[in-house]
């Protein structure tokens, strides 16, 4: 019987120790891709201030350079694991607000052909924002590493 309790104690061992690990290639993944659509919108204002004035954004030329601002910004605080969870909630706003103006479609016909709407461009950078959001960034990042300065003072 000990034998099979060590054998689940050492897989949840591994499972921890991979967690980071995931986590990282998700923040490094994701956030890059963040702030590579962030960058292509702000530098190509006038192309995403038509898109945005096209779906009937109130404010276009702001919407659009809240919109890149929060993904470029937001994307690079991603890579570096920095602001993580703050950062992970803009980014899910965005998302959201993504699917309910230029992926409405897939939104309305969630019920009646859900694999649309997971095939939807802002699923996957939503689902990797909730992770971040939920688990944090995990221990090899910048905030793991002042929080462990911090804990480090407070003793």
């Amino acid at each position: 019987m000990q034998r099979i309790r060590n054998f689940f104690d050492d897989l949840n061992n591994w499972g921890i120790f991979f967690q980071n690990f995931l986590l990282l290639a998700i923040r490094l993944f994701w956030g890059y891709g963040f702030f590579l659509s962030g960058y292509g919108k702000l530098i190509n204002i006038d192309s995403t201030t038509s898109f945005f004035s096209s779906l009937g954004f109130p404010f276009p030329q702001f919407s659009a350079y809240l919109a890149g601002s929060i993904e470029c910004i937001g994307g690079a605080l991603l890579l570096i694991g920095l602001l993580s969870r703050l950062s992970s909630l803009f980014l899910m706003a965005t998302m959201i607000v993504a699917y309910l103006t230029a992926h409405f479609a897939s939104v309305r016909n969630l019920l009646e052909d859900p694999q649309n709407f997971f095939d939807q461009a802002p699923f996957l950078f939503l689902y990797a924002a909730v992770i971040v959001f939920c688990f944090g960034p995990g221990k090899i990042s910048l905030d793991a590493l002042i929080e462990r300065l911090f804990s480090r003072k407070s003793d």
